[in-house]
């Protein structure tokens, strides 16, 4: 339980807004929450989100213990990069759903981090990891994810900065021209197949930078991608928008008998750290499916 003595300074301000400021660990959504069922008094009453303060009163915030929701904790051999109190970093395999969905409510990343973070606050009043970026199941590599609402804010502001810096290792089919370059095109869902994106002129703004890393036999290319936005299947739809199709990419590309699933890696991951702003960068060898590959094109 939290108390907050009103002084004259904090006179005339919405009361969820003077909340968010005296406790910044939680969201706006979970203080509202907690306001609308009664855990917030004023001198002893309940007020609203909107009523306004005055000076002299008395304001006490009661924290329940986070919901647990249905999702079941699993223990999921994971490899974890970095944990500390507030976020953690996995680096995910492929093949490993990120979030629980209709009809694949277990076996994800989300229950495996319920089993793998004890210290796990909640996000917005819920127990259960911040997802703040995604990875497509059969892309492996590197991902944050939030333990807490002052971390999830935090990371999700970086995301809409375009602060949070992501590089992926991608083989793609030919060889772009020019080496290096970036892609512009808007990214919607296709009219012809809505289980896949396209490049649509009613899409949102998209852009991805690509450099060319290493030519390979058989008229292939290693590149290293950084999205800098951040749309579903982004890398895969700009490179096969520009005839460079990912390699092994059974929807927008062509499977292969060297790897099955398309080759995309999350190599690298850079951000701030949510208390302290200190900048980290975080890197992710190839994994053993990805390296056979490259070894098996060198050796021709």
């Amino acid at each position: 339980m939290k108390t907050h003595q009103l002084t004259a300074d904090h006179a005339g301000e919405r009361l969820d807004a003077f909340l968010a400021r005296c406790l910044p660990e939680l969201s706006r959504t979970h203080l509202k929450r907690l306001i609308e069922s009664g855990f917030v008094t004023i001198d002893g009453r309940v007020p609203k989100a909107s009523e306004k303060t005055q000076a002299g009163l008395e304001v006490t915030v009661k924290v329940p213990p986070p919901e647990e929701l249905s999702l079941e904790p699993e223990a999921i051999p994971l490899t974890i990069v970095y944990q500390d109190g507030d976020l953690i970093v996995v680096d995910k395999p492929a093949g490993l759903t990120v979030h629980p969905a209709p009809g694949h409510p277990s076996g994800t990343l989300v229950n495996a981090l319920l089993a793998a973070c004890p210290d796990l606050q909640g996000i917005s009043g819920t127990l259960r990891p911040g997802i703040v970026h995604r990875l497509d199941k059969d892309t492996s590599g590197l991902l944050v994810v939030a333990k807490n609402d002052r971390a999830m804010r935090s990371l999700q502001s970086q995301l809409t900065e375009r602060s949070v810096h992501k590089t992926y290792l991608a083989l793609v089919h030919g060889v772009p021209k020019p080496r290096e370059g970036q892609i512009e095109a808007p990214i919607g869902r296709s009219t012809r197949n809505r289980k896949k994106m396209a490049v649509v002129d009613n899409g949102r703004e998209s852009t991805t930078r690509y450099r060319v890393r290493e030519e390979l036999p058989g008229g292939l290319a290693l590149l290293e991608v950084e999205p800098v936005t951040g749309r579903t299947h982004q890398i895969r739809v700009h490179l096969a928008a520009i005839g460079h199709p990912v390699f092994g990419d059974p929807l927008y590309g062509r499977t292969s008998e060297l790897l099955g699933r398309q080759f995309l890696h999350a190599w690298k991951l850079a951000f701030r750290m949510p208390v302290g702003g200190r900048e980290v960068e975080f890197e992710s060898p190839l994994p053993p499916d990805l390296r056979v590959v490259l070894e098996r094109l060198r050796a021709g």
